[in-house]
Parts: structure tokens; C-alpha cells; sequence
């Protein structure tokens, strides 16, 4: 395939000025989301095909999260849309001055296979509404959703306005090999290295969204029932492969037991005795993140779950407990349904630990001391907090969601998204009528007066 092609295409259809009006970016953001209506049952059935996703969570986390940021969009593009007028310098007396949000181009978008729809789509929504062109390139591990989108997009859209290239490995790399205007990527951060390199090359801007281990902390006032109900839920669904799941628990030890017991009784009461059998847990991705999990048991006590069957890529939900800081386990990203769980007495040491990793995608807390959230977030750095819950920071369209270090740079969701494909561009216009000659050289001032009236106008 001729990736030049279609990008000088996009191009020259980006400059013919045609994406840049309100009306067709509202229509082609309609068009996606009756697109996603109509498609639903072969949606479904696709990620239930790569992950062995239940038709609830499905539509929640995947079809109706995009849709969502769909009818958010057409709401507020109008007022996205208008330039935001700014204070002028007084140099410049009489001006006007505003910010005009203006479409970077030409954009590539590669999402990941642990959310398919979602982390390819949700960004396009931002592409669309800032008046974009865009080529999505959709995750090779989820090939059910990838075909089912191709044949979605493929016939609806121009392919001079947007497109969709499946392939391998090999093909996100020659892609990346071109000339892009932004480039958006989700998925791991050793990968987000190599998208950020090719960027560097024709200096494109890219956001990054990956990974990182998002810690969990439990103070002994947090109410057990709830919290161990919260923290099974965000870190479970899809089988743990969401990036900001909590990746390890850190409880303090005056009530770890029942914390323990908590978590242990939830799951039985989330899946059942069997999870393998119900229709609520899904399953690991492929082979080769299989075997990683697996390899992850034999660092530390199993306290819950561990059974596994690779025919089925099925691991069970699994507590552990006894962790060395320092194992794989500990050191890795875990990304699936495998959580450690350890004891604190001492929260500063805790915290200690924290800022020596890497910055997280996420930092849950829970407690109802107000004193210890805000020691919490004042002493760790992650790309966002979340008090008394789990993942319920990334859903709202008014939060940006992002990571921050080697967890990602750049923020999208809602008015973020927009932003994120939008080149803040300054325009001051001035009259011809008045023109100060005080600017002008030679000066009429000494220095002396000009620092004064510095000092004054600032």
C-alpha cells in the first residue's frame, strides 16, 4: 500500500479548507456515531471474540464510552469552535487579540488491543471535532474488532478524509516512517519510545498514552466492604487489562486481613465460584501475554485464584500476597488479572517507595481523612488521583485524562480531546489609524523613565 498517497491525498483535502467548517464536522461526527448504533451487534460480537468481553461491559467501557464523547462533542463544538479573545500588550494599543483553535492536519492514530474500539475511536472523536484528517491504524491482537471496524469505516468515510490500515507490527512502523501532522498512541511505553523517536524525526507532535504500575493505598479508617468491592471491581474488569487498573494494593496492616477476606469474598460474589464458566470475566489477549501472567505465580503466595487453563487463555482472578519489592511482579507492569497485595505500617515509607518509581497513569487512595488525601497527593506525581474509587477519574468528559513521565504526555476526553488536535494560534489585528511614535528609535525617554513605565504597565 502507498502510505505517501493517501497521506499527500488527506493532505491536499485538509488545504482544500473543507474540514475546517462547523457543519461538516458535525456531520461526520454523526455519521460515526450511527455508525456505532447500527453496527452494534457485530461490535459485540467482535470483542467478545478477542477478549471474551460480556456484552455489558462491552457497550459500557467500549461502544457506549465513544458514543458518549460523541453526543459531548456535538453539544460544545460550537463554543470549542470560537476564538477566545485575550488581553492585548499595551504596546499594541488600540488591538484586539484572540486564540483561534486550528486543526494540526493530517493525523495518525494507533490504538491498542486491550480497549480496540474505545482507544482508537475515543481519540478520533477529538480528531473529527477539531477538523482534522486522520489514518487510524487498529491494534493486529484484536483482529475480529479491527475487520469489523475496517468494514465500517472503509465504505463510509472518503479515504482522503479518513481511513483505516490494518497490518502487523511492520506496518505501524512504515507508517511512522511518514510525514504526519500530530500522531496519537496508546499502548506500551518501551513502544511509546520508539512512536516518540520516528516523531522526533520530522518534528510531529504526538501524544502518549501508556502505562505504568498505578498504586493502591488503604488506610485503616477506609470501611472494608465497600473499598474491597471498589478495588476488585476497577481492577478485574477485562480480566486487568486496563491501563489504569490498580496494578498492586498497599493496605495498612491493622486491617490487611479483612481486607484480604473482603476482596476474596467479592470476587465470589462478582464471578462466582468458577469464573471460567460464567459469562462476566473475560480472558488474556494472546499466548505470549499469557505465559508473562503466568510466570508472575511464582513470585509470591497465591492468597486467591491462580488457576489457569492456557487452551482457553483463562487466569483466574488472583491475589497475592508476600511480594518482594523487587520481583517481576513488582517491578513490571502487570496488565491482567494478577494483584499483589502488601502490608504498611508506615505511609511516609510507602510514599518513599512511590516517588522512587516511575510517575503512574493513576493514584487511588482510600480514606476519609482529608489530612492523609492531601499528603497523599501533595507526595506522590501521577497522571491523575482517584479518593474512595477506582477508574471513575477517566470517564467524565470535564476531567482530562492523560499520564504524565513514562506514563504518557499529552490529555484527551472531552473538551481535552479537542485541544489535543487543535494548534492554539495567536492572532492580534491592530489598527493602521494610531501609531505611537514612542516605540520608535531614537528613544524619547531615558532608561530611566522607560523601566518606570515598564514597572506601571506590567
Amino acid at each position: 500500500m502507498n502510505y505517501s498517497a493517501i497521506i499527500a491525498r488527506q493532505r491536499e483535502f485538509f488545504h482544500s479548507g473543507a474540514t475546517r467548517a462547523a457543519d461538516f464536522r458535525r456531520v461526520q461526527l454523526q455519521k460515526l456515531a450511527g455508525l456505532l448504533e447500527t453496527r452494534e451487534a457485530e461490535l459485540l460480537a467482535a470483542l467478545h471474540a478477542d477478549l471474551r468481553k460480556s456484552p455489558h461491559e462491552a457497550y459500557v467501557s467500549e461502544i457506549g464510552f465513544v458514543l458518549g464523547e460523541i453526543r459531548h462533542a456535538l453539544r460544545h463544538l460550537p463554543s470549542w469552535m470560537k476564538p477566545e479573545r485575550r488581553r492585548s500588550p499595551v504596546l499594541a494599543w488600540p488591538a484586539c487579540s484572540r486564540i483561534h483553535p486550528e486543526p494540526y492536519g493530517v493525523a495518525l492514530i494507533i490504538g491498542p488491543w486491550n480497549y480496540p474500539l474505545q482507544l482508537l475511536l475515543s481519540p478520533l472523536v477529538g480528531a473529527i471535532a477539531a477538523g482534522n484528517c486522520a489514518i487510524l491504524k487498529p491494534s493486529e491482537f484484536a483482529p475480529h474488532t479491527a475487520a469489523v471496524l475496517d468494514e465500517m469505516i472503509r465504505p463510509s468515510f472518503a479515504e482522503h478524509y479518513l481511513t483505516i490500515i490494518r497490518g502487523e507490527r511492520e506496518t505501524s512502523e512504515a507508517l511512522l516512517r511518514e510525514q504526519f501532522d500530530t500522531i496519537f498512541f496508546t499502548g506500551g511505553t518501551e513502544t511509546g519510545r520508539a512512536v516518540m523517536a520516528a516523531a522526533a524525526r520530522h518534528l510531529t507532535p504526538v501524544t502518549l498514552e501508556l502505562g505504568g504500575k498505578c498504586p493502591c493505598i488503604v488506610c485503616h479508617d477506609a470501611p472494608v466492604a465497600i473499598t474491597a468491592r471498589r478495588i476488585v471491581w476497577g481492577k478485574f474488569m477485562n480480566a486487568g487489562q486496563t491501563c489504569v487498573a490498580p496494578d498492586h494494593v498497599w493496605v495498612d496492616s491493622r486491617i490487611a486481613p479483612a481486607l484480604l477476606d473482603g476482596m476474596k469474598n467479592t470476587l465470589r460474589g462478582f464471578y462466582g465460584d468458577f469464573p471460567q464458566s460464567g459469562i462476566d470475566y473475560g480472558r488474556i489477549v494472546n499466548h505470549r501475554h499469557f505465559e508473562r501472567l503466568t510466570d508472575y505465580l511464582k513470585d509470591a503466595n497465591i492468597a486467591c485464584g491462580g488457576a489457569s487453563d492456557p487452551a482457553d487463555l483463562y487466569l483466574a482472578p488472583t491475589i497475592l500476597t508476600e511480594c518482594s519489592w523487587e520481583s517481576p511482579v513488582m517491578t513490571q507492569e502487570i496488565f491482567g488479572p494478577i494483584l499483589p497485595v502488601m502490608e504498611f505500617s508506615d505511609l511516609g515509607e510507602v510514599l518513599a517507595k512511590l516517588r522512587d518509581r516511575p510517575k503512574p497513569l493513576a493514584v487511588y487512595l482510600f480514606t476519609r481523612d482529608a489530612a492523609l488525601q492531601e499528603r497523599v497527593i501533595s507526595n506522590t506525581q501521577s497522571g491523575g488521583v482517584c479518593i474512595n474509587d477506582t477508574i471513575l477519574q477517566i470517564l467524565g468528559n470535564d476531567l482530562p485524562f492523560g499520564g504524565v513521565g513514562e506514563s504518557g504526555m499529552g490529555n484527551y476526553h472531552g473538551r481535552a480531546s479537542f485541544d489535543c488536535f487543535s494548534h492554539q494560534r495567536a492572532v492580534l489585528r491592530r489598527t493602521l489609524v494610531v501609531d505611537p511614535g514612542f516605540r520608535y528609535p531614537p528613544p524619547g525617554v531615558s532608561l530611566k523613565w522607560l523601566k518606570r513605565l515598564h514597572r506601571f504597565l506590567g
